[in-house]
């Protein structure tokens, strides 16, 4: 068993307290817990819903928290459908760790994605399509 940390956009570029749509946490939750019975599925907004309203003290404890459990989890699931500062620190830090990171993604091109990256799928339904196939023995 193991842990998958669940990375991506939240504020991205958007100005003041506005946030992304969250909507692919919950997707990716169901999916991941499906293909990985047992392991712990962390998602940073589960965990911090008010985090836009955090102190700079809060924001940076919960930032160096959740830097640290990356680095300790077994596999990064990335969701950037655009870019998050946030996110590319995950994954670089994921990355230099040894963790895995698979990222969902249309920015194929992006040097962030592609070094750091084990795994690009351009949409939640590929990584579950992979893992599908994976599960029936057809990926390797």
């Amino acid at each position: 068993m193991g842990r998958i940390f669940i990375a991506g956009i939240i504020q991205g570029s958007k100005r003041g307290k506005e946030i992304h749509k969250q909507d692919y946490r919950e997707k990716l939750k169901e999916v991941l817990s499906r293909y990985f019975d047992g392991w712990e599925v962390y998602c940073p907004v589960s965990n911090h819903p008010n985090s836009v309203d955090y102190t700079d003290e809060e924001a940076k404890e919960t930032f160096m928290y959740h830097v640290d459990l990356v680095k300790s989890s077994d596999l990064i699931v990335a969701y950037l459908p655009e870019a998050s500062m946030g996110t590319a620190i995950e994954m670089w830090e994921a990355y230099k760790a040894g963790v895995p990171v698979w990222s969902i993604t249309p920015m194929r091109e992006n040097w962030v994605v592609r070094i750091t990256s084990e795994r690009i799928f351009g949409t939640i339904e590929e990584l579950e399509e992979f893992l599908a196939q994976k599960e029936a023995g057809f990926v390797g």
